[in-house]
């Protein structure tokens, strides 16, 4: 009797124990937002608290670097109700700049710098930078383009035919506005890029160009059997207002670089960017609220386990032609030391990458009186 009465004490104390260690245990409904709000559906005050800080950004293509940055500054940043970053899986810098400007919901967009100068030059949009506002300038990102190893320059590629992803995205922005200033002609496709990479290998196109910060997934992910490589794209003097020349290694694309070789390229800025609101408005606010939790914690983005391309970023390079946010100027210069700028403090790569650019120093060509071929353009098209 007393053995049984035993084991029964000794069930009580076990459960007992259980229980108490159960209540210690981590409820997730008190540490989820998300499943506070679950719990509160229906509730005004619950809806009004998740809009009302919610910035939205919308990135690139799937396999870009402009999805790892939006996924990088939502991992950061994300604060509960405070703050939450909410990345959009966009179709490149064309596709972008649309939605920034049209796009209902969108607080912030990732565009190439080019962009919006091609778009003006072409006079498919006036006076469209005063629209925008850039939050900061970010990395650069290379021309890389794949092609058979018996093209080693891009004017080796001059009337082949070239895949330079969809008329959405920036790659062809890039890639036509680069062959026009060098007088090169080609036949270019607008195909996506991992079709295109499928192509190249069966010999239906001749060069794929992507133009993104390197390492760029698509890129590093291509399968070579040892008849392709990375094309070098000179740093030729017609190129040298709008780009800055680059260099690519081993360590970059050991699938397309070989051990102890360079290849050398030209890169263009990416740009963090937001329509031009009136500091009156709620907009304004959120975007103010973001510039806030983005610059104070900017130096955990350069280091493991984020994209090595945040190790460029300068939050006071400045974008001639390109107006910023007045918010993100007022924060730099509250934040402004007698030391130095502020990101040289935070950043000092990226100060010293400013005093020794990209690559290699430009070189001089040669100048033609020759009016350059106009390549095919799939916007002017649209336009006819």
């Amino acid at each position: 009797m007393r053995r049984l009465f035993g084991l029964v004490l000794a069930s009580l104390v076990i459960l007992s124990g259980l229980a108490h260690a159960q209540d210690k245990a981590a409820d997730p409904a008190k540490v989820s937002d998300s499943l506070k709000a679950i719990f509160q559906v229906g509730s005004a005050e619950t809806k009004q608290a998740l809009n009302a800080n919610t910035v939205t950004l919308i990135s690139g293509t799937i396999g870009g670097t402009y999805v790892q940055f939006g996924a990088d500054l939502a991992s950061v940043l994300d604060n509960g109700n405070e703050l939450r970053i909410l990345p959009i899986v966009g179709r490149g810098s064309v596709q972008s700049v649309a939605d920034i400007l049209f796009l209902q919901g969108v607080d912030l967009g990732i565009v190439r710098a080019d962009t919006l100068d091609y778009l003006e030059k072409k006079g498919f949009a006036k006076g469209i930078k005063k629209q925008f506002a850039y939050v900061t300038k970010l990395y650069n990102e290379e021309m890389q383009v794949i092609a058979p190893k018996q093209y080693r320059s891009l004017k080796d590629l001059a009337g082949r035919t070239i895949s330079v992803d969809l008329p959405d995205g920036g790659t062809f922005v890039t890639a036509l506005t680069v062959f026009e200033r060098l007088g090169l002609n080609a036949n270019f496709v607008y195909i996506e890029q991992r079709i295109a990479m499928e192509k190249l290998k069966t010999g239906e196109i001749d060069a794929v160009i992507v133009v993104g910060g390197k390492p760029y997934k698509s890129v590093s992910n291509f399968v070579n059997d040892g008849r392709f490589h990375l094309v070098t794209v000179d740093y030729d003097r017609p190129l040298q207002g709008d780009y800055l020349p680059a260099r690519m290694t081993t360590k970059d694309y050991p699938n397309l670089i070989a051990d102890g070789e360079t290849v050398d390229t030209i890169a263009v800025p990416a740009v963090l960017a937001a329509y031009n609101w009136s500091p009156t408005t709620e907009r304004y606010r959120k975007l103010s609220l973001f510039v806030d939790a983005f610059f104070t914690k900017f130096p955990t983005f350069q280091n493991p386990p984020f994209h090595p391309k945040w190790k460029e970023v300068s939050l006071s390079a400045p974008l001639p032609g390109w107006q910023r946010l007045p918010a993100a100027t007022m924060w730099l210069k509250e934040h402004a030391t007698t030391q130095g700028r502020m990101d040289d403090l935070l950043n000092p790569r990226a100060a010293a990458a400013r005093t020794a650019p990209l690559g290699q120093p430009p070189r001089a060509q040669a100048r033609t009186n020759a009016p350059p071929p106009q390549p095919r353009d799939p916007m002017m098209q649209q336009m006819q």
